[in-house]
């Protein structure tokens, strides 16, 4: 089943999620297999569960399409539930993202190269990994969301200013998508 993507300004991405607990929550495979369908169907490497709506601690990737720049990547599909970040490494480097939350916006970002993570995955295993590169970055990127946090967040002040008449925009439905999507500031009737 596929899940409107909530679009910017919705207070659900701002907030930050809660935990989830393998009894609260005993459908997550379900939850998870709809959260890959949504993100495929948007042509996404990332998504989490407050970007459709859902406010817990929740992120599903798959990077394979960055498997031609970095060849590890190939099948690299995973699934975080309660993720922490323990350590973030390196010297920040810039690379262009986007948000599925946020369409038609894409800016460079800074972020350190390495991140360690102690996770739970979809059958409730505990992990603690260190990830590298586009990997990190797009761990990177799902944690923020998790964390009530949106990667314009990391925009200058300038920049921000140049694209809010873009994000405003998109808040009101006033954007075009392939894919189905809860714009918060919409007009009824639209």
């Amino acid at each position: 089943m596929k899940y409107p993507i909530i679009a910017y300004g919705d207070p659900v991405l701002r907030r930050a999620a809660t935990n989830i607990e393998p009894d609260e929550y005993p459908h997550i495979k379900e939850l998870v297999e709809n959260m890959f369908e949504t993100m495929y169907a948007a042509r996404g490497v990332g998504l989490a569960a407050p970007q459709v709506g859902l406010s817990m601690r929740l992120f599903v990737i798959d990077a394979t399409p960055f498997d031609d720049d970095e060849p590890e990547l190939k099948d690299f599909k995973k699934v975080f539930i309660n993720a922490k970040v323990l350590e973030e490494t390196g010297e920040e480097w810039s690379f262009n993202e986007g948000c599925l939350s946020i369409p038609d916006i894409r800016e460079d970002v800074y972020r350190k190269p390495v991140v360690r993570l102690s996770y739970y995955d979809e059958n409730w295993k505990h992990h603690e990994e260190t990830f590298k590169g586009l990997a990190a970055r797009v761990i990177q990127h799902e944690y923020d969301h998790i964390e009530g946090k949106l990667f314009t967040d990391k925009l200058s002040p300038l920049r921000k200013r140049l694209i809010q008449k873009k994000l405003t925009d998109i808040s009101k439905g006033i954007v075009n998508v392939e894919y189905k999507m809860k714009f918060p500031a919409a007009k009824k009737g639209r």
